[in-house]
């Protein structure tokens, strides 16, 4: 393989107009199909659709439309003035193309007037005899001939302790405010909430109707409502859209100043520009044969593989590194130029393609995933680190070929390679470092079991941006989440099943239960109307006789409300407001119904969402089908599912298919778990660092590890590659290879420190470990590994010399006169 690379670079560099012309061709084929991507960044098109959670989904936008909300916020007004606000604008918002409804008031009012038909018969009853005990106990004060034998408390109209039995219930949750807006007095602040009629995850329509609702606003005159008077949007879509746009800033912005970084240390490492094309020209062409594969199969990037281009340039280099130095090292002591290509390719070369392989078959393990962040992530990087060899083996000797063939010359400054100060310390004090070194990696290991996952999904968030800090005052405002979990049902009693097993599940787990309440049309129509409203009647009776001036205005106030309550009639669905019968509607031609699941946990915490998510797909359908529950919360917890499930896996497969390829492509076992070594050693270090730098792990950073295992182990491979040649001299290897092991694994930190600039919390701690990672293996491969190698080539030496000391025959000894003798 390796005499294969070096003929086919020698070749190149004899016919670099054939080979590089190939590579224009592909380069412009590559880049043309590449002009149509685009980023997604949707969370729910990173799980398998043969997923519940997707399926589920997939259902529910088809048969409701969008889960979330458009959410219209007027401020700076005094009440009187935000409340003219939601009145004027509600139907215009209305009549856009894109909206379904405007729930512009809450149906509070409604529910507080008919509250008694959602107690039991019991209870009512109940109502009534208390009722009756205090117009008993009334009239027998007023009577002038009652003398009470003991001093007696009035019987109590508090019915506080029959409201706390019904708390949980729809009905009681949507009266409890008394205001008939969504009002907040104290921060001059109202909302108005806008139903658009297809789901977020479509961002081409999520733009287009943001921008419909901000051309509506643009169009108000909103001075008639106060001079300080203002509005903006918030919302499930507008913060899918605010999130796209930081990732999309983050690539471009990233992106360019990794390219700056790298750029800057190619010219300080080869101290020459045309070097730094020769090294750079390779990558871009291998970038652009990637890219257009990455169109031509998938047709966009995801959160992940949008950076693969910064990441790929950065592993990319370091194969030029390696190569080019090699090169100009050989052109040094004297070499022509297609000498010095092909024994670079052949030795140089085949490292580099050893270590190529080896990380390509570790994104290869990661692109096993089910989760398409990490699938597509692992398959785009495995083709690439491929993709970029073989442009390597193209464009390199080409233009090298061409700059010879032009009369170049490399400089004396480019060529030679000083002695190395920290070579000559290894060499000396390697027992020393070695011993330092496993002393330091035993209290790094001390602390890997404080390494903790951070379930938080806010934490990898931009929660700073101005959407998501008004959501979250709109959410307090509204007063329970907007993005309730939906349960689809097939007809209406399923459905009241469905809430009756709900609730029983809610009473049944008490205060662990993270079921805030749940709602459908058929719990918003109680029951047994009929009976109880004859009850009602009775105590509407019994009302008229309280007496309200013995009562103290609180009471008063009371027994008002009960009058009112007592008097409504009873109502069906078709009475329900309408802003409540849309929110349980769905499209038309469109069968089935629909519970609304409001979670009492935070939808940004991992493990209260995977909580929620067992606790209502354990309910069970009366038919013993499984419940089909959808919305954001359901595919949060199926990612965190899949993503710990096969963590473990994915890194077990890693580390032994990186232990395989090593094995059969170096031919040996020994020499493969050597090359291992210092992976494995930076691996333990940054487990050991992450507690005491206060990293923690997530859905996203850990694909950081199995890409460590695979990009790490090269370093080990050209080390040992080239102090395994015949007659080496340690610290004139030491001083070129550890000089080009130090720019590989600067330029691959550069890639990921693209990430690492990322304003998205989540990319950005992607960046952030793995440039720790690269750093602990930058140490290890520079200080650790090489006074390891040192102190065992020492002992193996001394073993070897004590084997043939052995070996020798042992000398004859003399007798008394003088002649020697023979052991029997």
């Amino acid at each position: 393989m390796e005499r294969a690379l070096g003929a086919m670079a020698a070749h190149n560099h004899r016919r670099p107009v054939l080979a590089l012309l190939l590579v224009l061709v592909l380069a412009a084929l590559g880049g043309f199909l590449a002009r149509g991507l685009h980023l997604n960044a949707n969370l729910v098109d990173l799980l398998p659709s043969s997923f519940e959670s997707v399926q589920d989904l997939r259902e529910l936008e088809r048969r409701f439309g969008a889960l979330g909300w458009v959410a219209v916020v007027g401020e700076g007004a005094d009440p009187a003035s935000l409340k003219r606000f939601a009145d004027d604008l509600a139907p215009k918002l209305e009549a856009l193309p894109g909206i379904r409804f405007v729930e512009a008031q809450r149906p509070g009012a409604f529910f507080r007037d008919r509250a008694l038909y959602f107690l039991s018969e019991e209870d009512l009853r109940e109502v009534h005899r208390r009722l009756e005990a205090r117009l008993q106990w009334e009239q027998q004060q007023a009577n002038p001939l009652y003398v009470p034998l003991v001093e007696e408390e009035p019987p109590s109209l508090d019915f506080s302790d029959l409201e706390a039995k019904y708390t949980g219930g729809a009905g009681q949750r949507l009266a409890t405010s008394n205001g008939d807006y969504y009002l907040d007095e104290g921060q001059r602040r109202i909302v108005l909430l806008a139903k658009p009629d297809t789901t977020s995850a479509d961002l081409g329509f999520s733009r287009k109707v943001t921008d419909e609702v901000r051309g509506l606003l643009a169009a108000q005159d909103l001075s008639k409502y106060g001079p300080g008077f203002k509005v903006d949007i918030t919302g499930t879509f507008q913060k899918k859209l605010d999130q796209q746009k930081q990732i999309a800033r983050d690539i471009g912005v990233a992106s360019a100043v990794a390219t700056a970084l790298m750029l800057l240390y190619l010219l300080f490492h080869f101290r020459s520009a045309l070097a730094v094309g020769l090294v750079l020209t390779p990558v871009g062409a291998g970038l652009a044969w990637t890219y257009g594969l990455v169109a031509l199969v998938f047709g966009e990037v995801n959160l992940l593989t949008g950076f693969l281009g910064a990441i790929l340039g950065g592993l990319g280099l370091e194969h030029g590194i390696h190569l080019l130095g090699r090169y100009l090292h050989l052109r040094g002591e004297g070499h022509t130029s297609e000498a010095s290509t092909r024994a670079s390719f052949t030795h140089t070369g085949g490292a580099a393609l050893v270590s190529a392989l080896v990380a390509a078959v570790t994104f290869f393990v990661l692109g096993a995933s089910r989760f398409r962040a990490f699938r597509e992530f692992g398959v785009i990087a495995g083709v690439g680190m491929v993709v970029l060899i073989a442009a390597y083996v193209l464009v390199l000797p080409a233009l090298l070929g061409l700059a010879s063939r032009w009369g170049w010359t490399p400089r004396r400054s480019s060529v030679t390679t000083a002695r190395s100060p920290t070579g000559q310390l290894l060499l000396r004090r390697r027992h020393v470092i070695t011993a330092v070194s496993a002393v330091l990696l035993l209290g790094l290991l001390s602390q890997t079991g404080r390494v903790r996952f951070d379930f938080d999904f806010g934490s990898l968030e931009d929660q700073d941006l101005p959407s998501f800090t008004l959501d979250r005052e709109v959410n307090r405002l509204i007063g329970y989440s907007q993005t309730p979990v939906v349960v689809l049902t097939q007809s209406p009693a399923e459905e009241q099943a469905m809430v009756e097993r709900l609730h029983a599940r809610q009473r049944e787990r008490g205060k662990d239960s993270t079921i805030d309440f749940v709602a459908s049309l058929s719990s918003l129509v109680p029951e047994d109307q009929p009976r109880k409203q004859r009850v009602l009647q009775d105590i509407s009776r019994l009302l008229e006789r309280v007496p309200e001036g013995r009562l103290d205005a609180r009471q008063r106030e009371q027994v008002a409300s009960l009058r009112r309550q007592a008097a409504s009639p009873p109502f069906t669905r078709d009475d329900l407001p309408p802003s409540v019968q849309q929110q349980f509607l769905g499209r038309q031609d469109t069968s089935g119904g629909f519970v609304m699941v409001y979670p009492s946990v935070n939808q940004s915490d991992g493990k209260a969402v995977r909580t929620l998510a067992r606790e209502v797909r354990g309910v069970g359908t009366p038919e013993g089908t499984r419940v089909s529950a959808a919305g954001e919360s359901m595919v949060m917890a199926d990612i965190l599912d899949m993503v710990t499930h096969e963590a473990p896996l994915i890194l077990g497969g890693t580390t032994l298919a990186v232990l395989l390829a090593m094995w059969l492509t170096l031919g040996g076992l020994r020499i493969a778990l050597l090359c291992m070594a210092p992976t494995v050693v930076s691996l333990v270090a940054l487990l050991g660092l992450m507690p005491l730098l206060g990293l923690e792990f997530n859905y996203l950073n850990i694909l950081v590890i199995p890409i460590l295992i695979g990009t790490t182990v090269d370093a080990g491979v050209h080390l040992l590659t080239r102090l395994s040649s015949p007659g080496h001299d340690f610290v004139s290897v030491y001083s070129e290879t550890g000089k080009a092991i130090c720019g590989g694994l600067l330029t691959s930190a550069m890639g990921f420190g693209a990430l690492f600039l990322a304003d998205h919390p989540g990319l950005n701690s992607i960046g952030a470990l793995a440039n720790l990672g690269f750093a602990t293996n930058l140490l290890v491969m520079l200080v650790a590994f090489p006074a390891l190698l040192l102190v065992l080539s020492e002992r193996r030496l001394k073993r070897h010399s004590a084997r043939k000391e052995s070996q020798k025959p042992e000398p004859p000894r003399q007798s008394g006169r003088g002649e020697p003798t023979h052991a029997s």
